[in-house]
């Protein structure tokens, strides 16, 4: 054991007081003491005083103790092989002492602290850690049970592939420890010991692979717990379990059917999503039909019910407020931007690479975020995403960590049923019809709202079932993009864009549709409301891939449109702008190639080139919007040529000279410019 004391008292009380002042909400004070605690660094007893801070200070408020730790854990994070070995040392003494913390928060930092330092370096050189956290799970104390598990789970999820191939193989001993625990009386540590073992099902651990049937026999214990945590947990491990062994399943999968049915509808919402993901996982599978058919009559009205906004999304939404086109977009709202390349531009735009986006745009709830991020387990999944243009071919299912953006389980009820439509196809429509036609004409307009997101979501299951109903349908459809709530506009211009193939390509109903869509979506592109511009911009881009040529005797009309769009936009819903003329182009060709439309579309996109820097990462969606048109316009594009080809040519130059030793250029712009001089030769 190696005992240490902070060798000066005024030391001590001068980062206490940093860690204080740290938690002001004055930003100014906040970035002083951020200042303060850098310099610190160069101090080598500087993590002591913080992990001392941390696990020995009991009678500090627990705000300061954890932030020393949260602290440390970035130090250890950024430099941990440079800390002094009796730093280190010191370190992991003190968090395997702190284990047991009368504080739920300093137990989960002490846990947060071990499974960085793990990660950082690796098990082998902690040897006594998982010794000593595996005989804390048999003690009395509670406590020191919850602390330990904690760190566990951490250690789990963080090096689970550690674990695994570490030559003394641990998991031998602790999953069966794990799945013991899953019927303690307290409802955390059951908590704690499902999450353990969950992170080695999709791995397929060979430890659990051995334990499966007892694993098995202990979570269905478990379904009816009174905690939601341990509900949640157990609807994940089935849902892993379902691509995983399904063999092992079969035989028990009626009363799993029926028991995720119920759990679909939790009050907590958290737990209904991980159930809501068994549908999504089951219907990949090829006994999807063959289970699921005896129980859609009761499925079908839980995943159209799950589909309605709740109260707190139309509060984070400000689904009430009609009017925010005057409001400029935050700098966290504009999707950062990858260029996509010429040979791939929209083809399919509205349902194949890009339907996940979509149908996450649709269902989404926020307009606050677009940031890329991968999709969330079986979320990728043809829908759409309210914040998101749903112009981005390669972008995952639905925003940054904004509690609004995540999955959720409108989303993962939309996705579920789109591909269930797709598995039974116009079987399901017996049974939705009804169910639908309640919704669509419902007085309450977040239940109609939902009705036209179901009718969204079955459009390409069901599009030939659905046929002979969509004249009328479609008839409901363009009236309801005259609603007065912003929500229903912009669920409808994404539906109707769902339909497109069938509005265009419709003999029978030669162009009785396509008009009048089109000039309803042209008044929503210049909508009062952001959320509807940015739908039914995205909406009219899929409609001009379908229509192609149709379009050519409205471009008078549609040029004006999107000029005037250009002045009206923020700069979120600018880039889909840039998206909608650019896919225009591509469709209408060389139709374009006119002086009255040269003319018209022109003049501002020349005075956006003109605004932008040459390191301003908005140059290319425009960059990308001018090489569909230098394609169209032919020889109409040769007065731009020359400031087009000189500035091109630049951007390259730029990318070629800041690639030096130490700097990685962004290749982006090189690409984006290669490609609009790809357009200009093609062009011309």
């Amino acid at each position: 054991m190696m005992s240490w004391q902070p060798v000066q008292a005024e030391g001590l009380e001068q980062i206490l007081t940093l860690l204080r002042q740290s938690q002001s909400p004055d930003t100014q004070i906040q970035r002083q003491v951020q200042a303060r605690l850098e310099s610190l660094n160069q101090y080598p007893d500087f993590n002591k005083y913080l992990v001392y801070i941390l696990t020995k200070l009991i009678d500090e408020q627990e705000a300061t103790r954890s932030l020393a730790g949260l602290i440390l854990k970035n130090n250890a994070k950024s430099h941990y092989e440079k800390f002094p070995d009796e730093v280190r040392l010191y370190i992991k003494q003190e968090c395997l002492l702190a284990l047991g913390d009368r504080s739920p928060l300093i137990r989960a930092t002490v846990g947060i602290l071990i499974t960085t330092i793990v990660t950082k370096g690796s098990l082998e050189q902690w040897p006594v850690l998982l010794e000593q956290l595996y005989s804390c799970l048999d003690s009395p104390d509670i406590n020191l049970c919850e602390g330990a598990f904690g760190a566990l789970q951490k250690i789990c999820e963080d090096s689970a592939d550690q674990l695994e191939n570490a030559p003394s193989q641990p998991l031998n001993v602790l999953i069966p420890k794990f799945i013991q625990f899953f019927l303690h009386s307290h409802p955390k540590i059951r908590s704690h010991a499902i999450a353990c073992v969950n992170e080695f099902i999709t791995p397929r651990a060979a430890a659990l692979m051995s334990n499966i049937d007892k694993f098995l026999e202990n979570l269905f214990q478990l379904a009816n717990d009174t905690d939601s945590d341990v509900r949640k947990h157990v609807c994940r491990a089935l849902v892993m379990l379902v691509e995983v062994r399904i063999e092992r399943l079969i035989p028990h999968m009626q009363q799993i059917i029926e028991y995720m049915l119920l759990t679909s509808q939790d009050t907590d919402d958290a737990v209904a999503l991980e159930a809501c993901e068994f549908w999504l996982m089951i219907a990949d599978q090829p006994i999807c039909r063959d289970v699921l058919q005896p129980y859609l009559d009761k499925l079908l009205p839980v995943l159209c019910k799950n589909m309605k906004y709740s109260e707190i999304d139309i509060i984070i939404l400000q689904g009430d407020i009609d009017e925010d086109e005057h409001i400029p977009d935050r700098i966290e709202d504009i999707r950062p931007r990858f260029p996509r390349s010429r040979t791939r531009q929209h083809t399919q735009h509205s349902l194949e690479n890009n339907s996940t986006d979509q149908l996450n745009n649709a269902t989404d709830t926020n307009n606050n975020s677009t940031t890329a991020t991968p999709p969330n387990s079986q979320s990728d999944q043809h829908l759409p995403d309210e914040d998101d243009g749903e112009d981005d071919d390669d972008e995952g299912a639905g925003g940054n960590a904004d509690q609004a953006t995540e999955w959720n389980l409108r989303k993962c009820s939309a996705a579920a049923l789109d591909v269930l439509s797709s598995v039974f196809r116009e079987g399901i429509l017996p049974m939705l019809l009804p169910i639908l036609r309640e919704m669509l004409f419902h007085t309450n307009w977040q239940i109609k709202e939902s009705g036209i997101l179901v009718l969204g979501a079955i459009a390409e299951g069901c599009s030939f079932g659905l046929a002979p109903h969509l004249p009328d349908l479609v008839d409901y459809l363009i009236k309801c993009l005259d609603d007065k709530k912003p929500l229903v506009r912009s669920i409808t211009c994404w539906t109707l864009s769902r339909y497109s193939t069938w509005i265009v390509h419709n003999e029978a109903q030669q162009n009785r549709f396509l008009v009048p869509l089109m000039f309803e979506l042209l008044k929503r592109i210049l909508d009062a409301n952001k959320k509807v511009q940015e739908a039914a911009c995205s909406a009219f881009a899929t409609l001009e891939e379908e229509a192609c040529v149709q379009m050519v005797p409205y471009l008078k009309q549609i040029l004006e449109t999107l000029v005037h769009a250009f002045r009206k936009y923020q700069a979120k819903n600018l880039l889909i702008l840039y998206d909608a003329i650019g896919t225009l182009a591509d469709s209408v060709g060389s139709h374009l190639n006119r002086p009255d439309y040269i003319e018209l579309l022109m003049p501002p996109l020349i005075e956006r080139w003109n605004l932008l820097r040459n390191d301003d990462k908005d140059l290319f969606p425009l960059l990308e919007c001018l090489s569909s048109i230098a394609t169209a316009l032919q020889t109409g594009f040769l007065p731009y040529c020359e400031p087009v080809f000189g500035r091109c040519i630049l951007l390259v130059q730029q990318t070629i000279e800041s690639s030096g030793v130490d700097s990685t250029p962004d290749k982006d712009f090189m690409i984006v410019a290669l490609d609009l001089l790809s357009g200009l030769a093609e062009g011309l």
